[in-house]
């Protein structure tokens, strides 16, 4: 039964506990600071499990044609744990982590011998690969790609795309994403 008064199981150092907190609520705490909450309902919520979005700031203009470039993503939406610098996803500790991203690509060049986007993770590369034989070129183009990645603490996680061959004239718009979290 539910306590009117929060109780508390501390560790010696008095920062560490699980406590009540009226509602029928159980909150999880480390170095003084609420890390878990279990509702009435059992819904869990925790404010610093790695999570994070991440847009373009402004539209990446004409990436060169056969050169690999890091996609920009210099708006962060959210980031739940200070982990996402830099276009630079950084895992704080050792899991797998789900990461998307959507690419808004406009001006697709079609005498491109492909497009080359790749997920790249400190373990492995994601790639997705396009062959651009449209009858002409193309204004937009939206290519998204989703993985569960295993990644060890301080391994990092960020997007590349490469335009092989044809004119350099592809723009990446702001309505792109990358985001991802840790999943366990």
């Amino acid at each position: 039964s539910a306590s009117s008064n929060p109780t508390y199981s501390f560790e010696d150092d008095q920062n560490t506990g699980i406590f009540t907190s009226g509602a029928d609520t159980l909150n999880f705490s480390t170095a003084a600071t609420e890390r878990m909450r279990i509702d009435s309902t059992g819904a869990v919520t925790m404010p610093y499990q790695p999570a994070f979005l991440a847009k373009p700031a402004i539209i990446q203009v004409d990436i060169p044609a056969s050169t690999t470039v890091t996609v920009a993503f210099g708006t962060v939406v959210f980031d739940q744990n200070s982990d996402f610098v830099s276009n630079t996803f950084t895992a704080p500790v050792t899991g797998k982590y789900q990461f998307s991203y959507s690419l808004y690509l406009t001006n697709i060049e079609t005498a491109a011998s492909y497009y080359e986007i790749y997920l790249q993770t400190s373990n492995r590369a994601y790639p997705f690969v396009i062959d651009p034989n449209f009858v002409s070129d193309l204004n937009y183009l939206t290519l998204t790609q989703s993985a569960l990645a295993d990644m060890d603490a301080e391994d990092t996680a960020y997007v590349t795309i490469r335009q092989q061959t044809g004119t350099t004239q592809t723009d990446i718009s702001t309505s792109s994403f990358f985001s991802g979290y840790l999943v366990c």
